[in-house]
């Protein structure tokens, strides 16, 4: 198995995509506003991920936050809120906004498991910070962490109840970088007892099946490397200190921020610890270059999958949405009291 996420090109698998991925074996997909039309094309295209590698428990993932990361649109699905709706809540009524999470997650989650997905790229778990570059902005759940890990906490809760994983990103922190780690590498100067305060909700989660990295450098720990390439950052920071042991992806390998090819990337990023490298745009080049580049899944990384892919649940897709989300609402609702 290559340890590798890949994209797909399209809202089909062509013929040559179907060959590869047949051949190369990815431990799982990513899936973007190119990959969805509707709601039979979407079950369709995952339907013939899953026959190709012959199971039902496959890592097919999407990022699905809510508020301006939402890959699957109105008006065919519902328009989610950002993370930023739930820490004002909190700000009137903690145990509503963590309720109001839970059941706003949970719907989202039989959207997801409606269509095959069985994984979304959230919680975010970056502290929000004064002066920071806005890509975290009001993504974020709040500037305080352990308002952020409770509610990180509540979105993988009802993640789960629609059985679908949730992903804690982007770590050991995003939400000091003063540059978009889209467009460029970040440099965070703070120290590490500063860097506490960033990393204390991922801390709080160090359960959760799935984390993502950050593609920040962190010179209080490797002046030289961003976290993602870190063998410092991963096995200190992110395995010890923080105690995740769970499946660790990179973020998209195709971010500016990272130097050199795509495979040269990714190869990077698993030698210094990673188990998975992700590849978002459905490039076939780049694709077969980590396939040929990059070595199988370690036995620690097919373990760790394996243990996240255990906890989708295949039945996870109930009708309740409607009554999850009229709950959330007047949850919500009590901002305009």
């Amino acid at each position: 198995m290559i340890p590798a996420i890949f994209g797909l090109s399209g809202t089909v698998l062509g013929a040559e995509e179907r060959a590869f991925f047949r051949a190369a074996d990815p431990a799982g997909y990513i899936l973007f506003g190119r990959n969805v039309e509707s709601r039979e094309q979407l079950r369709a295209l995952t339907d013939t991920l899953r026959e190709i590698h012959g199971r039902d428990r496959l890592l097919i993932s999407i990022d699905q936050e809510g508020g301006r990361v939402a890959r699957m649109q109105p008006p065919v699905w519902a328009k989610w809120p950002a993370g930023a709706a739930f820490d004002r809540l909190y700000d009137l009524a903690p145990a509503s906004a963590i309720e109001a999470a839970r059941l706003n997650y949970e719907a989202m989650g039989h959207d997801l498991a409606e269509a095959g997905i069985t994984c979304t790229h959230a919680p975010v778990l970056d502290v929000r910070q004064a002066g920071a570059h806005d890509v975290i902005g009001d993504r974020a759940l709040g500037h305080e962490p352990l308002r952020v890990a409770a509610l990180g906490r509540a979105v993988l809760d009802g993640l789960a109840r629609a059985g679908v994983l949730g992903t804690i990103k982007h770590m050991p922190g995003h939400g000091r970088a003063g540059a978009d780690s889209h467009k460029e590498l970040p440099t965070v100067t703070a120290s590490d007892a500063e860097l506490e305060r960033d990393f204390a909700p991922f801390r709080a989660l160090a359960d959760a099946p799935i984390a993502m990295t950050g593609h920040i450098r962190f010179t209080a720990w490797d002046d030289r490397n961003p976290a993602t390439q870190s063998p410092f950052v991963v096995e200190e920071i992110i395995r010890k200190r923080i105690g995740f042991g769970g499946l660790l992806l990179t973020d998209d390998l195709d971010m500016e921020a990272l130097s050199g090819t795509v495979p040269e990337r990714a190869r990077r990023a698993l030698d210094a610890g990673c188990d998975i490298a992700l590849n978002c745009w459905g490039r076939i080049a780049d694709m077969e270059g980590i396939a040929a580049l990059c070595p199988d899944i370690t036995d620690a990384g097919a373990a760790r999958l394996e243990a996240a892919l255990g906890a989708i649940r295949l039945d996870g897709a109930a009708g309740r949405q409607a009554e999850l989300l009229a709950a959330r609402d007047a949850l919500l609702g009590l901002m305009a009291a």
